[in-house]
């Protein structure tokens, strides 16, 4: 199987980008479906996602975490899988 998927990236990697776009989208869709909704009914409910999380920030509601932190975090578990 790596053989094909390292073929299959190749060839991607040759298309231009809006149809490397339409690709992405296409294997997106084939795992998690269909979004429900019309976009404009999926950036309301990402605005309004937004503004509730500001307001929590803004409340005291959400513990935040250093970036330094996160990134050393993210760095540990990719060294862990070897990448």
């Amino acid at each position: 199987m790596g053989a094909m998927l390292d073929e299959l990236e190749a060839k991607a990697m040759k298309l231009p980008p809006l149809e490397r776009g339409e690709l992405v989208h296409r294997l997106l869709v084939s795992l998690d479906g269909e979004p429900e909704g019309s976009p404009e009914e999926i950036a309301k409910a990402w605005d309004e996602e937004i503004a509730r999380r500001v307001a929590d920030m803004e409340a005291g509601r959400t513990q935040w975490i250093p970036a330094e932190e996160v990134f050393k975090e993210v760095d540990a578990i990719i060294a862990e899988h070897g990448r």
